[in-house]
């Protein structure tokens, strides 16, 4: 992210004596919360993938790493609260401010891109069933975990470079240290900033799985197969979360880019007020997920208790095999009955092909008769 909540949630006061501002309190409200529900709660979700399931589905393994994720990012959040509340700026120095932005821009790479390997999952098993019995292998899901979290790794470098330490003198004549975006007094580098987390943090990652449900959905229709299992609810759940909490904070980036491009103050000055709380807001996100999956399971905890969510994890894997076995049987069924109606109509055809025969042999049997007839007559 180019601006976590840190930036523009500090402190507005003359001097670090004085109370933080409205802005900074939600924002430590907000960071609480998360770190509250989101860090025990992907943990919970890391414990019951590893414990209570025994077979693992595609599924399963996607949103295990989404949990990783997840609670990795989390761990800033004691930084981010001190930080707000301290009043004393960032005290932990630049590497640490370069680091947890860095973080917080990987889990948004890796959330939506697994995201998107969940969509087309879903897609080959409705559409290439042989073929997705053929790539779902722990050597096939382990290189494309494995990618992921390199692309991640790789788009979140900007990071790095446009974000430092920097040292503010307050009216007071206090001078503290900020963690803040920093882009050579650079419009290009700003720009190229925005619009490529926009494009490979959004519109990339959500045209393909807007593309792989459209095909999905469409598939289901045509079969007449209207059964939605918990895993596709899951998904569908995620997609949905991941939308609400992160759209606005890339809306705020076009935004910002179109004020920068048209030299507009009022733009920018809106993108900017706006920014810390869209920012905040996709924080959350990393907090929801496992909210998401307590809704998901709650048909099983009554009867498995603690255990409720490898039971839902478990029902995924079942209905990935119900999914792909439905769709093989479509075909084998669609095969046989045109095999069938080929043999019915070749069995159908030979009485007629052998009464023909008949007629035939019968006239020239008469034809002959009387040719011969007409011999002896001579």
């Amino acid at each position: 992210m180019e601006s976590n909540i840190t930036t523009s949630l500090q402190p507005s006061s003359a001097s670090a004596s004085y109370p933080i501002s409205i802005s900074a309190q939600v924002g430590i409200g907000i960071l609480a919360l998360a770190f509250v529900l989101g860090f025990p709660g992907n943990l919970f979700v890391v414990w019951s993938v590893f414990c209570q399931v025994k077979k693992r589905s595609v599924t399963c393994l996607l949103v295990l790493n989404l949990a990783l994720a997840d609670a990795f990012v989390l761990l800033s959040a004691p930084f981010f609260l001190r930080y707000l509340a301290g009043g004393r700026g960032w005290e932990f120095g630049s590497a640490a401010c370069k680091l947890v932005h860095y973080l917080s821009s990987v889990n948004m790479y890796v959330s939506i891109y697994l995201i998107c390997l969940m969509s087309m999952d879903r897609w080959l098993a409705v559409s290439r069933p042989f073929l997705s019995q053929r790539m779902r292998t722990k050597r096939s899901l382990f290189f494309l975990l494995l990618g992921v979290w390199v692309i991640a790794f790789i788009f979140s470098v900007p990071m790095v470079f446009y974000r430092s330490n920097l040292k503010k003198t307050l009216p007071n004549n206090i001078t503290l240290n900020f963690c803040v975006p920093y882009h050579w007094q650079s419009m290009g580098h700003e720009v190229f900033q925005y619009i490529f987390e926009t494009i490979m943090g959004c519109l990339v990652p959500f045209s393909l799985i807007n593309t792989c449900y459209a095909s999905v959905i469409c598939r289901l229709q045509s079969a007449m197969f209207h059964r939605r299992g918990k895993g596709s609810r899951l998904i569908l759940m995620i997609i949905c979360a991941f939308a609400i909490f992160w759209l606005p904070y890339h809306i705020v980036n076009i935004i910002q880019v179109a004020g920068m491009l048209q030299n507009s103050k009022a733009v920018l000055a809106a993108a900017r007020i706006a920014r810390p709380n869209v920012t905040a807001f996709a924080y959350f996100s990393s907090a929801v997920n496992p909210i998401l999956y307590v809704f998901a399971g709650s048909s099983h905890i009554r009867q498995a208790g603690l255990s409720f969510m490898g039971k839902l994890f478990e029902a995924t894997n079942s209905e990935s095999r119900t999914t792909s076995t439905f769709t093989r049987s479509g075909r084998s069924s669609s095969r046989d009955e045109s095999s069938a109606l080929h043999t019915l109509s070749v069995k159908l055809s030979k009485p007629f092909k052998s009464k023909s025969k008949e007629r035939s042999n019968s006239m020239a049997g008469k034809e002959a008769e009387t040719l011969n007839s007409v011999q002896q007559l001579e």
